[in-house]
């Protein structure tokens, strides 16, 4: 696992820690009492709902673990300290692909709060990471898993 700090509003925090509860206190419990069950079933070398549950429960422990190690390198953000005139953490940034020419907005967000369909991306993403610290009206090229695109910035809003 890496050491590096992953920022975060106490909100999104709250969410993956809610997360964590629940996978602990509740999926896992019922992964135990399917593995149980199976057991009961007889000879576990040839058990298929044995093994199911087994792979089930191997799958959420390995996703608790990761979701541990993102909540003990977190760190909160106070957006009162950030700068208004630039792309920051937690800002709203319209932009305009000089590609396509269309709009397109953007929430630079921490983890525990992206959500893709609603353009609410993480700040480690490639475009969040380009977009960190421009003002209105600069160009930024942004390396990306499809190429290359080109953004005006248009607006920077705090919500």
């Amino acid at each position: 696992m890496t050491i590096e700090r992953i920022p975060m509003t106490r909100e999104g925090y709250e969410k993956l820690k809610a997360d964590l509860d629940r996978m602990q206190n509740s999926e896992m419990i019922e992964v135990a009492k399917r593995i149980a069950a199976a057991r009961e079933l007889g000879d576990l070398s040839e058990n298929a709902e044995y093994h199911a549950a087994r792979e089930d429960q191997g799958m959420l422990q390995a996703r608790i673990d990761a979701l541990k190690d993102k909540l003990s390198r977190a760190y909160f953000v106070d957006r009162n300290n950030l700068p208004v005139d630039s792309v920051a953490f937690g800002a709203r940034v319209r932009v305009k692909d000089l590609d396509l020419g269309e709009e397109e907005t953007f929430e630079l967000v921490g983890a525990g709060e992206e959500d893709y369909n609603d353009n609410k991306i993480l700040i480690t993403s490639p475009i969040a990471q380009g977009l960190l610290n421009k003002k209105c009206g600069d160009v930024v090229e942004i390396k990306v898993p499809m190429g290359t695109v080109r953004f005006e910035i248009v607006q920077i809003s705090f919500s």
